[in-house]
């Protein structure tokens, strides 16, 4: 079974891969490759979300990596892009993020950041991997007085804020406006409320009282519909939601409306390009955004450049074309002037400082933005095989297209992380598109159990 995902490792807590026995030796694989001693620090930086088996998943890579001579330095919950700034920033050698993002509390993961606070391409990934399924990895111990000790850096969300606070031009204020937060229960529970109210912004905190289990149930940027109802009730001028590890954000307007990833890029990237701050005038996003962004660009001459699904494919395609800003439709946007990862933070901050300048409601922002009808389905399947192998799903997608004539498109993709073939279909008519998309599920279902 392949270690690896499209995020990092992820999985049911005290199944493979997510047992303490396995993390163990994710913590020996990880110390021995990302262990280059770059800066001298000889040291990993490890945070996490707010889940239950957080302190089990740590102590295990902990213990993994101090057993092959590498030092580790604890920071307790902090957002993803806290734990890539602060690795970056604080010169160490690798960082950590035990975290399953969006999913329920039972998951748990393990993404990794190299020295220059990046994900791990994909070579390296499969070094991680081969090591730990290597039955001699433990030749590669260390003895006596060359095993690692932990460390807890206590002002770890302190540095991370101010950071958040530095990327907005200096004496910007947030005062008159009002903003309800969705945290999910997560790793955003403190810093985003907090940040916002130094900030000078009025702030309706929600979901902010993680206790384990309660991370992204019910709440955050998959459950839009409390944030809704919190920004009507209170009359608010936009909602911010999370996901667990608050490396996405979506937006919900004072209309309540939700914004979602596209339409968040669409308005940041026009008001980039207007400043010349948009590099190349691109943007990078994945094939997952909707034709009505491109379209969007298009007419304010600004190019979208595509990749396959997964926000660290954005930042390889941004690093490999020189692009500033790109990032994907479920809420991952990347400043990389900012930060070298989806900032969840770095995205609300932005998104209200926008409105603030322009003295317009999040509504009118992004009014221009007129997106296709679009649906995702998925489909449980029975095991993981290349789609193109199977000729009855092949026989679909071909009907499918032909149906769509040139009206819309259609995306078929294996999930990263799940048994599950995901299946987008966008289009002018969205009658067409679900009856497009029922049928191919059905074939799908048929075909791969």
């Amino acid at each position: 079974m392949r270690l690896f995902g499209t995020d990092g490792i992820r999985g049911r807590v005290n199944t493979y891969p997510m047992t303490p026995e396995n993390v163990l030796r994710i913590g020996m694989a990880a110390a021995i490759v990302l262990g280059k001693k770059h800066h001298g620090r000889n040291a990993v930086l490890i945070g996490k979300d707010t889940r239950l088996s957080g302190y089990m998943i740590e102590s295990a890579l902990t213990s993994g990596i101090c057993s092959m001579g590498m030092n580790v330095t604890l920071v307790g919950p902090l957002p993803t892009p806290g734990i890539a700034y602060l690795t970056r920033t604080l010169r160490i050698d690798a960082g950590v993020v035990i975290s399953a993002s969006h999913n329920p509390f039972y998951d748990n993961g393990i993404k990794f950041f190299s020295y220059n606070g990046f994900k791990l391409p994909d070579d390296v990934e499969k070094k991680i991997e081969e090591l730990v399924k290597d039955n001699s990895l433990e030749r590669y111990r260390a003895r006596g007085e060359e095993i690692g000790k932990a460390y807890r850096l206590d002002d770890a969300t302190g540095r991370y804020m101010e950071y958040i606070k530095s990327t907005l031009k200096k004496g910007a204020a947030f005062e008159g406006m009002k903003v309800v937060i969705d945290c999910a229960n997560g790793a955003s529970y403190k810093t985003t409320p907090l940040l916002l109210r130094e900030l000078g912004a009025e702030v309706i905190s929600i979901n902010d009282k993680p206790d384990g289990i309660n991370i992204n149930n019910r709440c955050g940027a998959l459950h839009m519909e409390g944030l809704r109802n919190a920004v009507l009730q209170h009359k608010a001028d936009a909602g911010i939601a999370h996901d667990g590890d608050a490396d996405r954000t979506l937006l919900c307007d004072e209309k309540g409306s939700i914004i979602d990833g596209d339409r968040i890029m669409g308005m940041c990237a026009v008001d980039m390009n207007a400043r010349g701050e948009l590099k190349k005038s691109t943007v990078v996003s994945t094939v997952m955004s909707n034709l009505g962004l491109e379209k969007y660009l298009e007419k304010n001459n600004i190019r979208l450049l595509r990749t396959k699904v997964g926000d660290r494919y954005v930042v390889e395609k941004m690093l490999q074309d020189n692009c500033n800003f790109g990032g994907e439709q479920s809420g991952h946007i990347i400043f990389l002037d900012y930060n070298t990862t989806g900032d969840g933070q770095i995205t609300a901050v932005q998104a209200l400082n926008l409105m603030k300048n322009k003295n317009v409601s999040l509504s009118k922002l992004v009014s221009p933005i007129k997106l296709f009808p679009q649906v995702l389905m998925n489909v449980e399947v029975g095991k993981k095989q290349d789609i193109r192998a199977v000729p009855a799903v092949m026989d679909a997608l071909r009907a499918a297209e032909q149906k769509l004539a040139g009206r819309g498109r259609i995306l078929v993709r294996p999930s990263g992380t799940e048994p599950k073939i995901r299946v987008m279909l966008e289009g002018d008519d969205i009658k067409l598109i679900n009856r497009i998309g029922r049928d191919v599920s059905k074939v799908i279902r048929e075909n791969m159990q």
